[in-house]
């Protein structure tokens, strides 16, 4: 998509270096392709803004050059930014969806279903030109739920700018999830590729960013029962079950 962006019509400057872009990796082949893409990962998990963040602590996990020379070869044949924003964003949920079905990933936790998520934001109805903050982001549920609620609207051009480009602001300290939100966000024509991320890496918990929101939709705290240690006033310590 980035490379698609860097074309005409639209010709933007999406911040990927040329011996790092996509037409380089089309250019390689058997292990010298492995190892620019390698090259490549760590080159573009250094640039700023989303796709930055995207490419932070990626790895390439195809061993087999054959293979990778295929796969981008089939990702080549696509017009992505063409393809519509309900198309890819169906698709890449679907993908998430099953991997949070996959008990063994232990990627459920960071996907609250769906269901619930778009019953908590039909009760909480949030108004166009309103910010909307997700403490523990995850893969961008709420996200996209509140999308699509005000989507919906009748909004006018001002709107429909403030619900792409303003609206919304997480944290996510897992680098691995934060780059799925974001995939995610992008798929479904939220923020801009070339845009500065609008999910924080810090710990919601750590500090106060002295950032205040409209609305803030969170994963409630369902999951399964453990316990805690802690000490009390007298220092000893005790143990307590929590949900």
């Amino acid at each position: 998509m980035a490379d698609e962006y860097s074309k005409p019509p639209y010709q933007r400057n999406v911040g990927i270096p040329d011996e790092f872009n996509w037409q380089s990796l089309k250019t390689k082949t058997g292990a010298g392709l492995e190892v620019h893409y390698m090259s490549l990962l760590r080159e573009l998990g250094n640039q700023s803004g989303i796709l930055g963040q995207i490419f932070t602590k990626a790895q390439n996990k195809i061993q087999d050059p054959a293979k990778l020379f295929r796969i981008i070869d089939m990702v080549d044949d696509t017009n992505w930014v063409m393809l519509g924003a309900d198309v890819k964003g169906d698709i890449y949920e679907g993908l998430l969806e099953k991997n949070a079905e996959d008990t063994k990933s232990g990627a459920g936790q960071y996907f609250t279903p769906r269901a619930l998520i778009r019953a908590m934001v039909e009760c909480m109805q949030p108004e166009p030109n309103k910010s909307i903050a997700d403490p523990a982001c995850g893969t961008g549920g709420f996200f996209l739920a509140a999308y699509n609620f005000l989507a919906n609207s009748d909004l006018n051009k001002q709107q429909k700018a403030f619900l792409k480009n303003n609206t919304f602001y997480g944290n996510e300290i897992v680098a691995n999830t934060r780059r799925l939100c974001l995939m995610n966000m992008l798929l479904h024509n939220i923020g801009k590729i070339d845009g500065k991320s609008f999910v924080s890496p810090n710990d919601a918990l750590v500090a106060d960013s002295s950032n205040r929101f409209d609305y803030v939709l969170a994963n409630p705290p369902f999951g399964k029962k453990s316990s805690m240690r802690f000490t009390n006033e007298e220092g000893k310590t005790e143990k307590a079950d929590r949900i």
